[in-house]
Formats: C-alpha cells, sequence, structure tokens
C-alpha cells in the first residue's frame, strides 16, 4: 500500500475512532448528567428556582403568560390556616414568593391541564400560610405573596395578597346611651365598634329586629355608624342595640332604651255651667280635661287648674200677690159698680208668677144713677141734675182711665222722639267709617265686668283675653297675674281685621289698592276736626315719614290711624302692631311705623350666660300719647320658655343704652309692659312706643334655642370649585327673610328645605360634616373631618348671619351633577342630616366665598 493510501486509511481510521470517542464522550457526559441530577434529587428533590433560567426554550414561540385567577386577601381565623390559589395561560411554570423569597416546591400544589378551545397550556398552583409564619413575620409590611408563572416568552407576576391575623376586640369604643324624648324630637344613637382585622361592620337592632333604613325612611345610619331617628314616633319607643361582626365575632352592645314621651295638652274649655244657686250668691264653673293629647310614656302632665270658677248672684223670684178689694163705686147709669185690686202685694219680680184671678170685678146694682130703678118703680121722675142744670159730672174711676189714656200717649211720643235723635245721630257721624264690623278692633278692649270695690279682686283675677267682649280701660297694670296666662294665639285680638280701609305706606308707595281707600281720607273729616289734626300733628308727622321712609322697606311697615286704630304687619317677618280703637285720642292722626333692625351692631350686649332670643324691633313714632295700649308682636327662638327661661324685655334708650323693662311672669302694677309669651311669638301690651329686643338667660342645661339652618350653594360657576354656605341662624321668620334676600342678590339658590334645630345649652359645640361625596368626580378641599362653631358664637346670637362654607373641587369641567350629604349636630346633642341634589349651569360668574370656622381633627 502506497503512503497515500495508508494515509488515507489512517485518517479514515482515524476520523471513525474520533467520531466514536466523541459519541462515547457525549454519552458519558449524559450518564454522568443523569447519575448527578438523580443524586441531587435524591438529597434534596428540588432544584433551586433561583437557578432556574428566566425563559425554557420552547418551538414554537408562546405569549406571556396571563392569570385568569389571582391570589385574594387573606384572614387567618384562629389557628385556620388561608389558602393562596392562582391560575395562569400559558404557564410551563407556576410557583408562589411570600415576602420576596421562594415557596418550596414541594408546599406547592400544582395542576396542569390543556385548554380544550385554545390548545394552551393552563397551569394552576395553591399553597397554605399558617398563623406561625405570619407570626414570625417582623417589619413594616403585612405578610403577603405573590404568584409568578413562566412561559417561553417571559414571565407574569400577580398582584400581592396579603395575609393578615383576623380578631375584634371585645369592649365597643362607645355604646349608645338610653334617651327620654318628647314626641317629633330627633334621636341620636352613637355607637363606635370595637377594633379589628377585617374593620367590622355594623347594624342596629330594634327589639332584637334589624333596622332598614331603606324600608323605613324615618331612621339614617351615618357612616360613622351612628343612628338617627329624624322625628320620634311612640312606635319609636323600644330597645336599640348596636351590633358590630366581622369573620371573627360577632359583638352586641348594651342596650340603649328610648322612650318617646308626650306632654299633656289641654281641651278647649267648656262653656260656663248656669249659676249653681237659684237664689242669692252662689258660683258657676267651666272644665277642660288633659287629654289633647294625654300624657304618655312619663310625659309631663298638663300645668294649670280643671276647673275655673266664677262667683255668681241670682236674683230670687218673688211671686205677685193681690192688694185687698177696693171699695165698691157709685152705682153707673147703666146699673152697674165696680171694685178693683192690683198685683203689688208684692207685685212680681225676677221672673215670678203673676197674681191669677180678675182685677176689676163689676156687679148690677139699683141705686145711684141707675136709670132702671124708675123703670121698675113705674117713676116718671126727671133725672138728677146739677144746680145749673146740667147733667153731674162722671164718675172718679172714669176720670182716671181718661188720665191714664193721656199719659201713655205721651210715653208713645218721648220713646219715638228718642228712637228717632239716636237714628239721627248714628246716620250723621263726624268719621264716616268704611269700617264693617269694629269688634275685630275692640276685640280683648271692651268693659271687663270686674267689681271695683276691692282692689285685691282686681289683680287675682285677670280677664280673659279669650274673650271677644273684653276691653281694657286704664293702666295695664290689671293685666299683672301671670299664673292665669291664656295664650293669645287664640284671641281675636290678633286675628286678621275685616275689611279695614287704612293707607298702609312703604317707600316705593301705597301698599293698599286707590279704589280701596274709599276717596281721600281727610275729606271724611269734619272741618274742626281737620283743623285740630294740622295743629296737633303736623310736625310729628312730618318726623314719623322722614324716618319711615329712610328704612328698609322689607322689613317697615307704616300708615295713618285715626281713633278707629288698625294692624301694621311687616310681610314675612312675625312682626306687627296692633292698635286698638280708642288708643290714639279722639280727633288725631299719627303716622305709625314698625321696623325690624338687621344691622348686628344695633343688637343689644349680652353677657356670657345670656342670649339675643328675638329680632330688634322698634315702633313709633315715640313720645306719641296713646289712651290705650297697643299689642307689639315678635317672634322668639327660645324653645320651652315657660319652665327653662328667664326672659328679659329690654328698651333701647334714645342716646342708644339699653335698660331693662320687666322680667318675663313678673309684670306688676308698676311695671310699664305686660309680655304675653306663646311658643313662638311674644305680645307686648304697652302705652310706650320705642325699641324693645327679648333676651334670655337658661336656667338648667335643658334649656335650648331654635336654630334654623338653611344651605345654599351657587346656580352656576365656571370654576372648578363649588361654594356649600351653611346658614346657622334663629329660629325667627325675619332672620330666613333676610338670608334669602341676599342669597337671591349674590345668585345663590336653596339646596334643601331649611330645617330646625334644637341648641341645648351644654357648652358643646356645633359640628358640621359633609358625606357621600362621590370621589369619581368630585374632592372636598376641607383637610380636617368636619368644622366646627363655637359654642358661644351660636349662643349669644349676636351674629345673625352666622354661616360655614364647605368647598368641593370638580375633577373634570364637565361634571354638572353634584350629590352629598351634610349632617349639622351639636356635639352630644340633635343634629340634622341634608340630602343635596343639584345641577350645575356654566357662566360666566365667578364664585368666591369664605368660611372663617374652626376645624377639627
Amino acid at each position: 500500500m502506497d503512503k497515500s493510501g495508508l494515509r488515507s486509511g489512517v485518517a479514515l481510521e482515524g476520523s471513525s475512532l474520533m467520531r466514536m470517542c466523541a459519541t462515547s464522550g457525549i454519552l458519558a457526559l449524559l450518564v454522568l448528567a443523569h447519575a448527578g441530577v438523580a443524586q441531587v434529587r435524591d438529597e434534596d428533590d428540588f432544584l433551586s428556582l433561583s437557578e432556574l433560567p428566566e425563559t425554557f426554550p420552547s418551538d414554537p414561540p408562546e405569549p406571556l403568560p396571563h392569570f385568569l385567577f389571582e391570589p385574594d386577601e387573606g384572614y387567618i381565623v384562629k389557628n385556620k390556616p388561608v389558602n393562596l390559589y392562582c391560575k395562569a395561560t400559558p404557564a410551563t411554570q407556576i410557583y408562589f414568593k411570600c415576602n420576596s423569597e421562594w415557596v418550596h416546591q414541594k408546599d406547592h400544589t400544582v395542576e396542569e391541564r390543556v385548554d380544550e378551545n385554545s390548545g394552551l397550556v393552563v397551569r394552576e398552583a395553591s399553597i397554605e400560610i399558617t398563623r406561625q409564619q405570619v407570626e414570625e413575620l417582623f417589619g413594616p409590611e403585612d405578610y403577603w405573596c405573590q404568584c409568578v408563572a413562566w412561559s417561553s416568552a417571559g414571565t407574569t407576576k400577580s398582584r400581592k395578597a396579603h395575609v393578615r391575623i383576623a380578631y375584634l376586640k371585645k369592649s365597643f369604643e362607645q355604646e349608645p346611651l338610653g334617651k327620654e324624648v318628647s314626641l317629633e324630637q330627633e334621636v341620636l344613637l352613637q355607637c363606635r365598634p370595637p377594633e379589628g382585622i377585617p374593620a367590622a361592620e355594623v347594624e342596629w337592632l330594634k327589639n332584637e329586629e334589624i333596622i332598614d333604613p331603606a324600608e323605613d325612611r324615618n331612621f339614617y345610619i351615618t357612616i360613622d355608624h351612628n343612628l338617627i331617628i329624624k322625628q320620634a314616633r311612640l312606635s319609636d319607643t323600644a330597645n336599640y342595640t348596636c351590633v358590630a361582626k366581622n369573620i371573627v365575632a360577632k359583638r352586641r352592645s348594651t342596650t340603649a332604651t328610648v322612650i318617646v314621651y308626650v306632654n299633656g295638652g289641654w281641651s278647649t274649655w267648656t262653656e260656663w255651667s248656669p249659676c249653681n244657686s237659684r237664689c242669692g250668691r252662689g258660683f258657676q264653673k267651666r272644665t277642660r280635661s288633659c287629654t289633647n293629647p294625654a300624657p304618655l310614656n312619663g310625659g309631663l302632665p298638663c300645668d294649670g287648674q280643671a276647673i275655673q270658677k266664677l262667683p255668681c248672684t241670682t236674683l230670687c223670684t218673688v211671686d205677685g200677690v193681690w192688694t185687698d178689694w177696693s171699695k165698691w163705686s157709685a152705682c153707673g147709669t147703666e146699673c152697674t159698680q165696680y171694685r178693683r185690686r192690683e198685683c203689688s202685694n208684692p207685685a212680681p219680680k225676677n221672673g215670678g208668677k203673676d197674681c191669677e184671678g180678675l182685677v176689676l170685678q163689676s156687679q148690677n146694682c139699683t141705686d145711684g144713677l141707675c136709670m132702671q130703678s124708675s123703670l121698675f118703680q113705674k117713676s116718671t121722675e126727671p133725672k138728677e141734675q146739677s144746680a145749673l142744670g146740667v147733667p153731674s159730672a162722671p164718675s172718679s174711676d172714669d176720670v182716671a182711665l181718661y188720665v191714664g189714656i193721656v199719659i201713655a200717649v205721651i210715653m208713645c211720643l218721648f220713646i219715638s222722639a228718642i228712637v228717632a235723635l239716636f237714628v239721627y245721630r248714628k246716620t250723621h257721624r263726624d268719621f264716616d267709617s268704611d269700617i264693617i264690623d269694629t269688634s275685630a278692633l275692640n276685640g280683648g278692649f271692651q268693659s271687663v265686668n270686674i267689681k271695683t270695690a276691692r282692689s285685691a279682686d282686681l289683680l287675682t283675677a285677670p280677664p280673659d283675653l279669650t274673650n271677644a267682649a273684653a276691653m281694657y280701660r286704664g293702666p295695664v297694670y290689671a293685666l299683672h297675674d301671670v299664673s292665669d296666662k291664656i295664650p293669645m294665639t287664640s284671641s281675636p285680638l290678633l286675628d286678621p281685621l275685616p275689611n279695614l280701609k287704612i293707607k298702609v305706606y312703604n317707600s316705593s308707595g301705597l301698599v293698599t289698592p286707590p279704589d280701596d281707600l274709599g276717596g281721600d281720607f281727610s275729606s271724611k273729616l269734619s272741618p274742626k276736626v281737620t283743623q285740630s289734626l294740622l295743629d296737633n300733628s303736623d310736625s310729628l308727622n312730618l318726623r314719623s315719614q322722614s324716618l319711615a321712609r329712610t328704612r328698609d322697606p322689607s322689613c317697615t311697615a307704616h300708615g295713618s290711624f285715626n281713633s278707629q286704630g288698625g294692624h301694621l304687619i311687616v310681610p314675612n317677618s312675625g312682626v306687627s302692631l296692633l292698635v286698638p280703637a280708642g288708643a290714639v285720642p279722639q280727633g288725631r292722626v299719627y303716622e305709625m311705623h314698625v321696623t325690624v333692625h338687621r344691622k348686628d351692631n344695633l343688637r343689644p350686649p349680652v353677657e356670657d350666660i345670656q342670649t339675643v332670643l328675638s329680632p330688634v324691633v322698634s315702633c313709633g313714632p315715640p313720645g306719641v300719647l296713646l289712651t290705650r295700649p297697643v299689642i307689639l308682636t315678635i317672634h322668639h327662638c327660645a324653645d320651652n320658655v315657660h319652665e327653662d327661661w328667664l326672659i328679659q324685655l329690654k328698651n333701647q334708650l334714645p342716646m342708644g343704652e339699653w335698660e331693662d323693662v320687666v322680667v318675663v311672669g313678673e309684670e306688676n302694677f308698676t311695671t310699664p309692659c305686660y309680655v304675653q309669651m306663646d311658643s313662638e311669638a311674644c305680645h307686648i301690651l304697652t302705652e310706650t312706643l320705642g325699641t324693645y329686643c327679648l333676651v334670655g338667660q337658661s336656667i338648667g342645661k335643658a334649656a335650648g334655642k331654635r336654630l334654623k339652618l338653611a344651605i345654599f350653594g351657587p346656580v352656576s360657576c365656571t370654576t372648578l370649585d363649588y361654594h356649600i354656605r351653611i346658614y346657622c341662624l334663629d329660629d325667627t321668620q325675619d332672620a330666613l327673610k333676610e338670608v334669602l334676600q341676599m342669597e337671591t342678590q349674590m345668585g345663590g339658590k336653596l339646596l334643601d328645605e331649611p330645617k330646625t334645630l334644637n341648641f341645648k345649652d351644654s357648652t358643646h359645640n356645633l359640628r358640621l360634616s359633609i358625606h357621600d361625596v362621590p370621589h369619581t368626580h368630585w374632592k372636598s378641599k376641607l383637610i380636617a373631618k368636619y368644622q366646627e362653631i363655637p359654642f358661644y358664637q351660636v349662643w349669644s346670637g349676636c351674629q345673625r348671619t352666622l354661616h360655614c362654607t364647605f368647598t368641593l373641587e370638580r375633577l373634570s369641567a364637565a361634571t354638572t351633577e353634584i350629590s352629598c350629604k351634610l349632617c349639622v349636630r351639636q356635639v352630644e346633642g340633635e343634629g340634622q342630616i341634608f340630602q343635596i341634589s343639584s345641577t350645575l349651569e356654566e357662566t360666566q360668574v365667578v364664585w368666591q366665598f369664605g368660611c372663617t370656622t374652626d376645624q377639627r381633627q
């Protein structure tokens, strides 16, 4: 064999040997690798996932895995472990990582299947987390786990699922307290559940039945778990329990008993009974019952007497008795003689019976002037004549008859003359009045049948203001007795006047139409009276007119009054001035006015324990002469005025200082005014016109004043801010009227119906909070959880338009709908919930409002 062939053969053999060696080496490596893998599996049965590659080769390439199910939050209850589960596709591997560390493979439960629709591999994995694992974790974060899935395209991680140990403490942070409330009063039951994980859910039970506000709209559960009963009903008297529960346990608060009581109210008086004595002195009575309504559930009984008695005297009846018969008269020409008797021994009195029988008795006779005697005796003697040759004069009985007839005719003529004179004077008065019925002006101002022999009786028996026939003449001190005050709201004193034609002015001119005035008022006065008016009243009227025209016409009323009286009313303010007939002296005309002052600097200064209860009202002209008291009516905001308050009537002097006039309920014969308090208004009887105001001081913590809560917002805005203004006003008509006028000028609108809040003298602040703001469209700019108005700022009443503002910011200019709730309540007291739902209009108006109230965290 030549060298080339040898080299070729060697080469071939060498290449074959090399191929064999290579093949043998590969096999040896595979054997060694298999042995090594087997050894590792035997030792640890797990390949550390940190050594796994990020991707695994696959042919053809797969998409990134996505999770069909991600692990959820978990809570360990007692010692029961939590199972975390995830599922992904397509996935070649899937494992859990907890707190940044991989979970051992043997702690996984992995399942694999192929999706029939897509043909992709679906892998599921689950692990269990024990209480011990969670408790062993130290650090600021809670225990968490995350699922990781692989495919040839890469890895995908699920969201973190936190695992916490669940618990619920036993003690409530605040438990509800039982209350006794009056009918229709708002009730607030507070509940703060125990601390727990997860946070406890709260529900309320009424007599062990769950309260559902959706079914009973009278209940409202706030976001801080308080229960509000909007208007207490008798059916709301029950036991209330706050229940807090989560997945661990269920806790019950102590039971709070709510008792809704009803204070008793008097029925109307019955008619006066007849006098119980038929003859002489006795008494008559009238009764009422405490059934309107009857006291219930511990409510207060009616205050006052159920029976009223009045002395009466019934005149005794006297039956008539005949006198003795008179002597027989002389025998007349008709052969008859008479005798008579009178029913006057005694005469019948006071409804006594008349005498029975004849007054005149007659019988036949034959003597005297009897013409029949000559016939019987066949006598022809001529008739007896007088010495002058004429027949004798008639008897004395005939003369008496003629005289009686003449006297009767004279009496008839006299009575007719009196009637004619009365009719003449009735139809020819100096004042041709248009008043159809003067009883409306005289109601409560006519004579009272009170005996003046004993002054003590006058002080102990005040006149009945409900009697339309009563009129108070003389000084006002006769009305001082407070024990028998009768509410004047039922008195004819305050009834509307019947078609009274008087001139009433404001700054814009006449209020009464010209055709209702019946012509010029001065044309109805006689020349003498007109000249008297010009002499006595010109200067006073000019001053009064100039003052009245400088006042705000919306809170002022004025008009001309003569002796017939009239009624001035400031519209929608609860303020009026009633001038009774006869109060203005005869022959004079006064330009009278009544004004509600709205400036805060005109209100009287008060001490820390006092509060202003009414608007400042002036009536005039001051210093005029009145012959009878007028009635000034003013609204007030005191609650339960007869028990919890010490109320003073104050008067402003010409120099601006305020002086005390009278303490309500302590009027006597020396006080210049008499004050009648009703639930919402006071009526001041006075003969002195001036400026008045009510100032109160609470007797105990139960005293309260009524606040009127009103919420306003802009009709439209171009900025992203939306301002909600909450006004806390004294509950008087004029206070709300002023705010409505002010908001109308500012372009605001009322967002919900105004509501009344009973603000107690408990030194607790007024708290305002906003709830249920739709956070997807709005956010609140209030950093604190709520706002508070200090107690004294609310209680003093020195700031008429007290309010604060919540500012909400729109997240988008396209948002035009706003809905939320506002809670206004006194801390540890009552509250009100407002539901706001409004639509904005886009205009060029820019709104800027502020708030200066305190904020609390």
